[in-house]
């Protein structure tokens, strides 16, 4: 080999050397640094696990605070005073408890039981079993819930399509229970929706809840566009009759509130109470033969009987039977009974109504209850028998009247409640212009339908279903009220209604004559 071969031999010898040299170094630092960033990465990892930890400790103490401040002051307990005091004060709190319980079983419910109650049941019921209860009622949501239309026999002219959901082992999202409230009958489960479904959803599974759940009644309320709360009704409270209001304990004139009068009990066991003035006072009340609509009618009148008998409330009636108001004909300062008669009740109304007109147009924009201006209250009982089942001249007159009465009528004190067995268009062709709704037991489903309009049956009017010994149950959806309410009014005995009618007329009610109206002249009656 010559000296320039070795020359370049010794050169490429150096450099090889240099570069591995520095390979060398450079695979040390990457070392080096790789170990720096795979150590911040742990390090990163367990700081950002912590703080999801911590956020979510954070959460579910804010959440869940109240059995968060039980388990602190438990565990705090435990430390300082040690087991045996915290065994003998827990037993004893028990004990004063179950003996509250059992000398005063309302105040025992309204101060403490139903948070126990409440508290137990969402984590040992409706935690644990709900979201089970709502897969099963097709009511979650599968993130690999993708229909694959598959074609099977190409060949052949028929053609079946398989429809496959696509991943099997997806994961399902249920709604979430944000909360429960635990009444004397009811449970208020709140549950937030997930994407994709909406309120209806739970409307139509109401029943197959109720199922699930093992009681005879859930109910669906939309509290917010993605939350609905169910309700579960574990006994029913209206099982026993309501008694209505007691004279001798009836408030004095000006203590009677007559936008919330008492009419009877609710589900929820509080009080059921209904406007005679204002938005949602006329009212429709259907119901069967014996379903209790009597109890509607005397019930309030009862409530309100002070203002009557003091002149800011004038009660007229009209009875086709001839009956059922008769009983009490002296409540009523106008009365009638035959189709002319309604005619004359109604166009005396009518007079009144275009005189606070024309005395109160510009002046204000709702007539100021008064002895002067009382609120003129028309009970119209069977309305039916004269809106269908009579002349057609008669029936159109009466029609028309009651029509006036209800669309104009709020603003100048006029109120309507009307009473039909048969709530259908043509027996009351004015049934949308009441907007409040009353639905006792009917002989039909679609009646319910028909009284509180559609979709009320799938949440849970059951009207239809109504036991016949169960008078003055039924349901309402009016004005304010999506879900339809069950309640019971309260029950008016014969008695009442003498006594009622004592108690007004001695107080000076008088029957108003009504003129007889001759080819548009008024004669004395």
């Amino acid at each position: 080999m010559n000296a320039n071969g070795i020359g370049l031999l010794l050169v490429g010898g150096g450099v090889l050397g240099v570069v591995v040299w520095l390979l060398h170094k450079l695979g040390r630092a990457f070392a080096t640094i790789a170990e720096v960033l795979a150590a911040a990465a742990v390090v990163f990892i367990a700081l950002w696990s912590a703080v999801k930890l911590l956020v979510w400790l954070g959460k579910q103490v804010f959440t869940h605070w109240r059995t968060s401040l039980g388990v602190i002051a438990v565990a705090v307990w435990w430390q300082w005073l040690g087991w045996p005091s915290l065994a003998i004060t827990a037993g004893s709190v028990g004990v004063v408890l179950v003996v509250w319980r059992l000398v005063d079983v309302v105040s025992f419910d309204r101060c403490c039981g139903r948070f126990l109650r409440a508290w137990w049941l969402r984590w040992f019921t409706y935690a644990r079993k709900l979201p089970g209860w709502l897969h099963a009622c097709g009511l979650s949501i599968s993130d690999g819930t993708v229909p694959v239309e598959v074609t099977v026999n190409l060949v052949g002219r028929r053609r079946k399509a398989v429809s496959r959901t696509a991943g099997g082992g997806a994961a399902v999202q249920v709604p979430k229970v944000l909360g429960v409230k635990s009444g004397p009958s009811w449970d208020e489960v709140r549950v937030r929706l997930v994407p994709g479904q909406k309120p209806e959803d739970f409307d139509d599974a109401a029943r197959a809840l109720a199922v699930a759940r093992k009681v005879t009644r859930c109910q669906v309320r939309e509290l917010e566009p993605n939350v609905v709360s169910l309700d579960f009704q574990r006994r029913d409270l209206l099982q026993a009759s309501v008694d209505c209001a007691e004279l001798p304990e009836l408030a004095a004139v000006d203590g009677v509130d007559l936008r919330r009068v008492f009419a009877g009990r609710t589900e929820y066991g509080k009080d059921w109470r209904l406007p005679l003035t204002g938005p949602g006072a006329h009212m429709l009340v259907a119901g069967a033969t014996g379903a209790g609509k009597n109890s509607v009618m005397w019930s309030p009148l009862v409530s309100a009987a002070s203002a009557i008998r003091a002149g800011t409330v004038r009660v007229s009636g009209i009875d086709p039977k001839g009956m059922e108001l008769a009983y009490g004909r002296g409540i009523f300062a106008r009365y009638g009974v035959a189709g002319k008669e309604a005619i004359a009740v109604l166009d005396d109304l009518l007079d009144g109504l275009e005189s606070r007109k024309r005395e109160f147009a510009g002046h204000t924009r709702e007539v100021p209850i008064s002895t002067e201006h009382p609120l003129e209250v028309l009970e119209f009982d069977e309305i039916g028998a004269l809106t269908k089942y009579t002349d057609r001249k008669t029936r159109e007159a009466i029609v028309e009247r009651v029509a006036i009465l209800t669309t104009q009528g709020r603003a100048l004190g006029y109120t309507v409640r009307g009473y039909v067995q048969e709530p259908t268009k043509d027996t009351v062709p004015v049934r949308e212009l009441f907007p409040r709704r009353v639905c006792l037991r009917v002989t039909s489903k679609t009646h319910v339908g028909m009284v509180l309009g559609d979709g009320a049956y799938e949440r849970g009017a059951w009207a239809n279903r109504i036991d016949e010994s169960a008078a003055g149950v039924g349901y309402i959806w009016g004005e304010g009220i999506r879900e339809p309410l069950r309640v019971r009014a309260g029950w008016v005995p014969d008695e009442t209604v003498k006594t009622l009618e004592n108690y007004v007329t001695n107080g000076g009610a008088h029957v108003i004559d009504l003129p007889v109206r001759r080819g548009g002249e008024e004669v004395a009656a």
